[in-house]
């Protein structure tokens, strides 16, 4: 018997686990470049910051996509993978902000 979307957990679906997955991978870019180059500013922000700007904006429409679908199917684990959407994303600004970069 295949299951409808509402009976599936939250965290099964792309829009769920996706965002994080982006966010942790534009932070491993930022790691990554700290590491090679170290902290120091570029007239263009390079590979590097485009790859993760683009990390970070791409996001958005998946978060979106799940903030205005899963709330009212399931509400208290939803606001948990909100939240640790939001987490993962700060952790990857964090770095950036921090050196300037």
């Amino acid at each position: 018997m295949e299951e409808t979307l509402s009976s599936q957990s939250p965290i099964k679906q792309p829009s769920a686990w996706l965002p994080v997955v982006m966010s942790l991978t534009a932070l491993i870019v930022v790691l990554g470049h700290l590491i090679m180059f170290g902290a120091t500013r570029e007239a263009d922000e390079g590979v590097a910051g485009h790859v993760w700007q683009l990390l970070m904006v791409l996001q958005a429409p998946w978060v979106a996509w799940f903030a205005l679908t899963w709330p009212r199917r399931a509400q208290r684990q939803s606001i948990l993978i909100l939240t640790l959407q939001a987490i993962a994303a700060f952790t990857a600004v964090v770095p950036v902000w921090f050196f300037r970069l």
